[in-house]
C-alpha cells in the first residue's frame, strides 16, 4: 500500500504520489536541525542556571568590604525572623507544615548566603596571609580567621536548629571581625 502524499496547497490527500527521495532527506535535514537547537538549547540552559556567587576573584581591585558586612547582617535578620517564625507555626495546634518548610528553607539559604561571603569574599580574596614573623600582623591574621570561621560554624548551627542563641553568637562573631577587620571604627 502506498503512503499517502499530503499536498500542502490543497491540504488533499494524494494517494497517487510518491514521496519525492529530495522531499525526505530535506525532512530529516531539517529533524535533524531542530534536534541540534534544541540540544544547543538545553545545554545553553545549564549554563545559564549556574550560581554565581560574591565577588570574582581575578582580582579586579573593587571591593565593598562594609557592604558585605551589611548583608551578613541582613541575613542574619532573616535567619532570625525565620527561626520565630518556625518557633511560632510550630505551636499552633495544628501546625501548617508548608509553611514550616518554606521558612526552614528559608533560613538554610541566608546561612548558606552568610557561609558564601564569609568563605568566598573574606578568605579566598580580602585576608591576606600573613608571615608569622610580624607578630602584630600575625596575631591580627589569626584574630580575623577565628572570627570568620566562628561566624561559618555558627551559620551551619543556625541551619541545625531554631535555638536564638545562635544568632547572638553569629551577631558577636560579626562585630569581634568587624572590630579586629576594620580597627576601632566601622567603614
Amino acid at each position: 500500500m502506498k503512503k499517502p502524499f499530503i499536498n500542502t496547497h490543497s491540504r488533499e490527500y494524494d494517494f497517487n504520489c510518491e514521496v519525492q527521495p529530495i522531499k525526505a532527506n530535506y525532512l530529516k535535514q531539517i529533524k535533524h536541525k531542530i534536534t541540534y537547537i534544541a540540544l544547543a538549547f538545553f545545554v545553553s540552559i545549564l549554563f545559564i542556571n549556574q550560581n554565581s556567587y560574591a565577588h570574582c576573584e581575578i582580582p579586579c581591585g573593587i571591593y565593598e568590604d562594609s557592604l558585605r558586612i551589611s548583608l551578613v547582617n541582613e541575613h542574619i535578620t532573616t535567619i532570625e525572623k525565620s527561626m520565630n517564625m518556625i518557633n511560632e507555626l510550630s505551636k499552633q495546634p495544628i501546625p501548617n507544615y508548608n509553611q514550616i518548610v518554606r521558612w526552614v528553607t528559608n533560613k538554610e539559604e541566608h546561612a548558606n548566603k552568610i557561609q558564601e561571603i564569609v568563605s568566598q569574599y573574606f578568605l579566598h580574596q580580602r585576608v591576606q596571609i600573613t608571615d608569622s614573623s610580624d607578630k602584630e600582623k600575625y596575631s591580627k591574621y589569626i584574630k580575623q580567621l577565628s572570627s570568620l570561621h566562628a561566624i561559618a560554624v555558627y551559620s551551619m548551627k543556625a541551619k541545625q536548629d531554631t535555638d536564638l542563641s545562635v544568632i547572638e553568637n553569629l551577631k558577636e562573631s560579626v562585630d569581634e571581625f568587624v572590630l579586629v577587620y576594620f580597627g576601632e571604627h566601622k567603614h
